[in-house]
């Protein structure tokens, strides 16, 4: 990357062919003909460290925007994250789903772990960007390049000219003498980064609906290629939802299709959840199924995430021996897995119907079917559990219903009329009867179609 024709970044593969930081642009032609030059670009590094910020919010609410680079006071979330190292390598691979390599540093005060963060290395010494004490901190920090100060920056070269070139040699120099030289900034810097001074940052703010934005690096025509832009997007709603204490319960992907004459509306995919969720890995699985079956009808060029129906995250469960079958989390995974793979038409449900027909007062429905809460409809508490697909026309012998041996009338009648509303009437007189080896069945009169018995269930 070049800014005003010199380079400012350079990746791994361009600095082993040669390039290096403050080479000119046409000195990089000649070192390394094949490598590709790019515009330094103020707003999209700008709406990059946004992006990471939103991102990081999973792992502290306080995050904060520091001299082109981000800042987090990560102390309270050690234990939950189990370590440095630990936290550290999840923050690397949230910023890594974003396309960006981030350095990072750590140290016990926010602007001594920036410059570790921002140092180069130099050879011969190994490069250490993290520390945990007060005393490791000072000793790395006064190795450091007196330039790594901001606001040392313009004063490099009466600097070199008196031999502070580090910034251990910058502490030993009068205070009084340097403020006069160099103003109360450059003291201020330093006091911060070895934690002679408080540092006052102003954590961001989570704004109160989710919703981002990214382009696409060409015109993209097979929707499985968009999950590595989609999953940069899903860590930027994981860190919104952490920060905001909440759970998405319906998110949707907009896939941008390319503009023109002929441009078409957004594809819109929305994916509603068994139970409400804000883990990434759990929401881009169901984000790679559904993509898995959609079929492009033009490129796309840009991606945004919605977040469209938000829950309560709920605290996580603490007791040392939960409930037998208390958490259903497994079920409704399996559910939402098979929805994004299947189709919700096609993942079942059972239901029920307002209606005192027991062959229709249960159905099955779409798991993404939103029905209304069934009223009780009356149905008989003797009702078994096993009904019949169809009910069987029993004989009668001697003025008795009759399956396998004559049958007992233990309870009944329970009279049901239902069905006029469809031309469908049913009237019902229900029975529990018993055969003479003690088995129950549930049977009815037909007092209007055929005035015949008939079996419609067997108890166990």
């Amino acid at each position: 990357m070049i800014d005003q024709d010199r380079v400012v970044a350079a990746s791994r593969e361009a600095r082993q062919a040669g390039v290096h930081l403050g080479m000119r642009a046409g000195g990089v032609s000649a070192v390394a003909p094949a490598t590709v030059l790019l515009e330094r670009d103020p707003a999209r590094e700008q709406a990059t460290l946004e992006a990471m910020a939103m991102a990081l919010l999973q792992y502290t609410p306080e995050v904060a925007h520091a001299g082109g680079g981000l800042v987090l006071d990560v102390t309270a979330s050690l234990t939950l994250f189990r370590g440095r190292l630990a936290i550290m390598r999840a923050m690397r691979a949230s910023v890594r789903l974003l396309g960006v390599t981030a350095w990072l540093g750590a140290a016990p005060t926010a602007h001594g772990a920036w410059l570790l963060a921002r140092q180069r290395r130099e050879r011969g010494r190994t490069l250490r960007r993290r520390v945990v004490t007060m005393g490791a901190l000072e000793r790395r920090l006064d190795l450091l390049p007196v330039v790594s100060l901001p606001a040392a920056r313009p004063f490099e070269e009466w600097l070199m000219g008196i031999g502070a070139e580090r910034l251990g040699a910058l502490r030993r120099l009068p205070r009084q003498g340097l403020q006069r030289r160099m103003g109360k900034a450059v003291l201020a810097e330093l006091d911060q980064a070895y934690g002679l001074a408080p540092e006052l940052y102003r954590w961001i703010v989570v704004p109160e609906r989710f919703s981002a934005r990214v382009e696409t690096f060409d015109r993209v025509e097979h929707a499985e290629a968009l999950l590595e832009g989609a999953s940069g997007l899903l860590a930027q709603m994981v860190g919104w939802l952490v920060a905001s204490q909440q759970a998405v319960a319906v998110f949707a992907l907009l896939l941008e299709l390319e503009r023109g004459r002929g441009a078409l509306p957004p594809i819109a995919i929305e994916i509603t959840l068994a139970e409400p969720a804000w883990r990434a890995e759990h929401l881009e699985r169901l984000l790679k199924e559904r993509l898995a079956r959609v079929e492009l009808t033009a490129p796309v060029i840009a991606l945004r995430l919605e977040a469209r129906q938000l829950a309560p995250l709920a605290p996580p469960n603490a007791s040392l021996f939960p409930e037998p079958g208390g958490n259903s989390e497994d079920f409704h995974r399996l559910v939402e897995l098979l929805s994004a793979r299947l189709g919700a038409e096609n993942v079942l449900v059972p239901v029920t119907v307002d209606d005192h027909r027991p062959e229709v007062s249960n159905a099955w429905a779409p798991i993404g079917t939103r029905r209304p809460r069934a009223s009780d409809p009356g149905q008989s508490r003797d009702q078994p559990f096993w009904l019949l697909p169809k009910p069987i026309p029993l004989l009668v012998r001697g003025d008795r219903p009759y399956y396998t041996s004559p049958l007992k009338m233990v309870s009944g009648p329970e009279r049901i009329e239902a069905g006029w509303w469809n031309d469908q009437l049913a009237g019902r007189d229900y029975y529990v009867a018993q055969a003479e080896d003690a088995s129950c069945y549930w049977i009815y009169l037909e007092r209007v179609v055929d005035g015949r018995w008939h079996l419609h269930g067997i108890y166990a």
